[in-house]
């Protein structure tokens, strides 16, 4: 039996040389499950770490009740990682937040009142607490995003969401898949809530982001957005007997 489908809540946590960052996610995440008023538990992906990560994985899985994981044969990035997750649960709801613990997963308490009248509940940061280029290359691709998605959301790269497991099953694979993530809920015809939360500054670790593929690479993407969006096929089946 998948472990997950116990779960209300499966929340996802891509993983990719953390390993100074594991003591602090053990606390915080056991912390959340404890205080969570929807029974969750924690789904890491390790991906294919060239550190002592997975190793400290598996460790955290063995002493926390609610603790699981799968870990990648070879590196595949951001966007396969969160697939993976997401095609692994069987929960009724997939959370998402990042192992650099920029936010906070006693924040999900703030988006999960809204998943019954919304498919995703995704976070805004306030304050942030990221460098002056970051911030502003962050701020040209959010505007170039909506430009060419129409979205409307806010600020797409903010790693705290939650989503209906079976939207989230229905999101294409690629490669920038993660910065579209409310895009390609709304070419479902699915409700995006955008909600305030906080921002903190990366404590330990080291950032898997640069200018290029903060910035330069998201631009490109977008145009792929665009292309795809025109050919989506969203169905819906009226009526069936394939199930007795």
């Amino acid at each position: 039996m998948n472990q997950t489908s116990s779960y209300k809540l499966c929340v996802i946590v891509p993983v990719y040389n953390e390993e100074d960052n594991m003591s602090r996610l053990e606390s915080e995440l056991s912390s959340f499950l404890k205080r969570s008023h929807v029974k969750s538990c924690i789904l890491f992906v390790d991906d294919c770490s060239s550190d002592g990560s997975l190793q400290c994985i598996k460790d955290l899985c063995s002493r926390n009740e609610g603790f699981m994981y799968i870990s990648f044969a070879k590196n595949k990035g951001l966007s396969a990682a969160l697939k993976a997750g997401i095609d692994i649960a069987e929960s009724a709801y997939v959370g998402y937040i990042d192992a650099d613990l920029q936010t906070s997963p006693e924040d999900f308490a703030l988006l999960l009142p809204y998943m019954d009248e919304y498919e995703m509940a995704m976070g805004i940061r306030t304050g942030r607490k990221d460098s002056f280029v970051k911030n502003m290359s962050s701020k040209i691709a959010n505007s170039f995003r909506r430009m060419m998605t129409g979205d409307g959301v806010a600020d797409t790269g903010c790693p705290l969401k939650v989503i209906r497991t079976d939207y989230a099953k229905r999101i294409p694979l690629f490669t920038g898949m993660h910065r579209f993530l409310p895009a390609l809920i709304q070419l479902q015809e699915g409700k995006v809530k955008q909600v305030p939360v906080r921002h903190f500054e990366r404590v330990a670790g080291v950032s898997k982001y640069h200018l290029w593929n903060r910035l330069i690479g998201p631009f490109k993407d977008c145009f792929a957005f665009r292309w795809m969006k025109k050919r989506y096929i969203n169905y819906s089946i009226e009526s069936s007997n394939v199930e007795a």
